[in-house]
């Protein structure tokens, strides 16, 4: 094959424990040099295209896999879920983990892991410990390490997903520079920012057909694909969920922060690490609202989620009422908690399974069945959490955190990997929960997800 070549013949996979194959005698070329958006909607097959040329698929992810997927030269591979792909305790380390598997010398490793980190726009330093990075951080942390690698090919798997505007577009920039004349792919749902920097579009429908695959232009001037973003699109109006699914079973509660920080402190063997993530948070959430927390990766939304959940004690300050003082079963039953990393919280091997423990955990009752097709997921009931995309497994989170109606609903960036449909479905249930009754605080970078109250945060404080 040429140095940067990607090649699929007849390409088929099919996950453990599913009926279906998710890409079934898909043949596709990229040329050399050619930068290439791949979009579709959730579940098409997008990352599994991915996967399959970094050769997971059959080896560290079990299947059935037909056909060939082929790269020519080195690959660079970032992962949808970047915790996935953190390797190493401190930055440094990670960054440079693969330039030291590829043999270089000591002084050309740390070069380019000096060079990697500020070009995303990291700029805490080598020994930053890579556990006190938030989500979008850790995003940024993996790109640096692709990035070190120089690779032939970049695959790119939703780059930008949970960072806020301008850091997207700081980190794009970053992405386009490093990329030269290399072989770019990329997938994304949010598609307008990368549509004037790439030679052609490639659209997946379910079961990864190719349904659409030319130029930019012919892309926009032909039919509207389902299941994409197109620049011009209305936002979607969320998903009326019957109400009997989100009701709160019993009242929620007005939880306020008066004057909180949190400092997180992380241990290790060669030493201990102090950073602040709150400072002087004074606000609350209640019933009957959306109050999002939105800000810039690492202002602290998600730890003011958590503080406000009874998930992390505070380090001053106070929360009213203190939730994190009942005991792990009393505080599921009243707070449903949906994490960044989706896959943290499976504890079943059945997606009708998830849906149901936490209920039968806390005695509550719930129609499995309804609560996956409101989010689109009840062909995979007998599926394995584990085989689902990463948008499908961010929407299975959320059900199996909230299918036992609690009064506290906590989201970070529900909204994250979806496409209109399922953005709908998720937003649908945001707005369902709050018109029933229950408390909804939301970290998010999604400016199309309405709120009713909106905390701006810096640097962990409001602003």
């Amino acid at each position: 094959m040429r140095r940067g070549e990607v090649r699929f013949r007849d390409f088929t996979w099919r996950p453990i424990g599913r009926r279906h194959p998710v890409v079934a005698g898909l043949d596709l070329m990229v040329e050399p040099g050619e930068r290439v958006l791949l979009v579709g909607p959730s579940g098409a097959g997008k990352s599994t295209l991915l996967h399959g040329l970094a050769g997971a698929l059959g080896t560290t992810i079990a299947g059935d896999l037909g056909g060939s997927a082929e790269i020519g030269g080195r690959l660079g591979l970032m992962l949808q879920n970047p915790a996935d792909a953190i390797v190493a305790e401190r930055m440094g380390r990670d960054v440079a983990f693969g330039p030291e598997n590829a043999g270089l010398p000591r002084d050309d490793i740390w070069t380019r892991v000096d060079e990697s980190l500020a070009a995303v726009g990291l700029a805490y330093g080598r020994d930053h410990f890579t556990a006190a990075l938030s989500g979008g951080e850790q995003q940024r942390l993996v790109l640096a390490g692709v990035l070190a690698m120089r690779p032939d090919v970049l695959l790119l798997d939703e780059p930008t997903s949970m960072l806020d505007a301008g850091t997207a577009a700081d980190v794009r920039a970053a992405i386009l520079a490093a990329v030269g004349d290399r072989t770019l792919v990329v997938v994304e749902h949010r598609i307008e920012p990368w549509l004037p920097h790439v030679d052609r579009v490639v659209v997946l429908a379910p079961g990864g057909v190719v349904v659409s695959d030319g130029t930019v232009a012919s892309f926009l001037d032909g039919p509207r694909p389902a299941g994409v973003w197109m620049p011009d699109m209305a936002t979607p109006e969320p998903l009326a969920v019957p109400v009997e699914l989100v009701r709160p079973e019993e009242a929620a509660l007005v939880v306020t922060a008066s004057d909180v920080s949190v400092e997180l402190v992380m241990r290790a063997l060669r030493g201990t690490q102090r950073t602040q993530a709150l400072t002087g948070l004074t606000a609350s959430i209640g019933p009957g609202e959306v109050t999002g927390f939105t800000g810039p990766s690492g202002a602290g939304k998600s730890t003011a989620l958590a503080v406000l959940g009874g998930l992390l004690k505070p380090s001053g300050g106070s929360v009213t009422p203190e939730l994190r003082r009942r005991r792990s079963v009393a505080l599921a039953a009243i707070v449903g908690w949906v994490p960044q990393d989706p896959e943290h919280g499976f504890l079943t091997s059945t997606v009708a399974d998830e849906i149901g423990h936490t209920a039968a955990r806390v005695g509550r009752a719930v129609d499995v069945m309804a609560v996956l097709e409101v989010f689109g997921l009840e062909r995979f009931a007998a599926s394995n959490p584990f085989r689902l995309s990463g948008g499908e497994q961010r929407r299975l989170a959320l059900a199996a955190s909230l299918a036992h109606r609690p009064g506290i609903v906590l989201l970070d960036e529900p909204t994250v990997g979806q496409d209109p449909g399922t953005w709908a479905a998720v937003a649908g249930w945001i707005s369902s929960s709050r018109d029933a009754g229950a408390t909804v605080g939301v970290s998010t970078h999604d400016a199309d997800l309405p709120l009713d109250v909106e905390h701006r945060m810096r640097a962990g404080v409001l602003t």
